[in-house]
């Protein structure tokens, strides 16, 4: 018997789709969940048993179960295919589960726009001045803004976004409504669906720096990627620039971010992701008054979930019918 290893919560909300299309399909794997108990494992013979897996449930809410579900899926040896509920690949997991043969589809796009949406209300607490503001409040000041501190209009300003896939398009097309010219980064040209106002590649990165006044990371952690912001970067940001972070912890050096912003050099930043997480108590960035704090949470929403599912029910449509799946990631080598 084969076996579709998932969560409990697909199974409520989309189990008799799946069945369904298995049925239709003329392939027949029982779903399987893992126990409630978090300190028993599935069995060997379960183990045996799972072709296909997918899990709905957001890798970064729980950690204990992403370890647990990880873990089953690198002790099935008959595992052929694991859609992610994630856009990143970077976890140590998903390269072993590549290097045995697994067919790796991610949820790339899923959560673009709650990440989006996010990282625009970042930029617009900065921009106006919200962290000023609660401080204010947590004091019981009124304390409007002087008049020879006024913030300055977004309608004119430039991002310039590190990283253009389904994320870095949905922050440029809300940013390009608030008035922002929009420079996006990566190694694709621009086509007519990107909502950037120029496309330059990543070697172009240095010189665009001084134009930018944000700085948005969306891009993948990769070997080219870790480290990417550090000293010299910030050293090229106009005065006052700010930063926002939605991709990776690692591509920042956070010793320079926090000198950067102790100094004044920088403004402000949203930061939804840490080279550590979580962030240790004793970082400087819990201190700092002009940063905001996100737990790595920016795609969070309601709706993931079904998003999630509906696609990998496509992707089984065309698993079962042998053709391309979306978002697949490709084997190494």
């Amino acid at each position: 018997m084969a076996r579709f290893l998932t969560n409990r919560n697909f199974l409520a909300t989309h189990g008799e789709r799946y069945r369904a299309l298995c049925a239709h399909g003329g392939y027949d794997a029982e779903p399987i969940t893992l126990p409630d108990d978090p300190t028993v494992r599935l069995d060997p013979a379960e183990l045996t048993e799972i072709e296909i897996a997918c899990c709905t449930d957001d890798f970064e809410a729980d950690p204990s179960f992403t370890r647990r579900f990880l873990g089953s899926a690198l002790r099935a040896p008959n595992l052929r295919w694991l859609q992610l509920p994630n856009a990143g690949i970077d976890h140590p997991v998903f390269g072993q589960l590549l290097a045995q043969g697994v067919t790796l589809t991610t949820a790339s796009g899923v959560t673009a726009e709650p990440i989006a949406q996010t990282a625009i209300g970042g930029l617009l607490a900065l921009a106006r001045g919200f962290p000023r503001w609660e401080e204010a409040r947590r004091r019981h000041q009124w304390l409007p803004h002087p008049s020879g501190q006024l913030p300055r209009d977004l309608r004119g300003q430039t991002m310039v976004i590190v990283g253009v896939g389904a994320i870095g398009n949905q922050i440029g097309r809300l940013a390009q409504a608030l008035g922002l010219h929009v420079i996006g980064v990566r190694h694709r040209a621009r086509t007519l669906a990107d909502h950037v106002d120029e496309m330059h590649p990543p070697s172009a990165l240095a010189a665009l720096l001084p134009r930018a006044d944000w700085l948005v990371l969306a891009c993948p952690l990769t070997d080219r990627t870790r480290g990417l912001v550090g000293a010299a970067a910030l050293a090229l940001l106009p005065v006052g620039a700010y930063l926002i972070n939605v991709a990776r912890g690692q591509i920042i050096d956070e010793a320079a971010l926090v000198a950067a912003l102790q100094s004044g050099r920088l403004s402000g930043a949203y930061l939804d992701v840490f080279a550590v997480e979580p962030l240790p108590e004793d970082s400087p960035l819990w201190e700092l008054p002009q940063v905001i704090i996100s737990p790595h949470d920016s795609a969070a929403a309601s709706g993931n979930a079904a998003r999630i599912a509906e696609l990998f029910l496509r992707n089984l449509r065309h698993w079962l019918q042998h053709e391309p799946l979306e978002n697949a990631v490709a084997a190494p080598g």
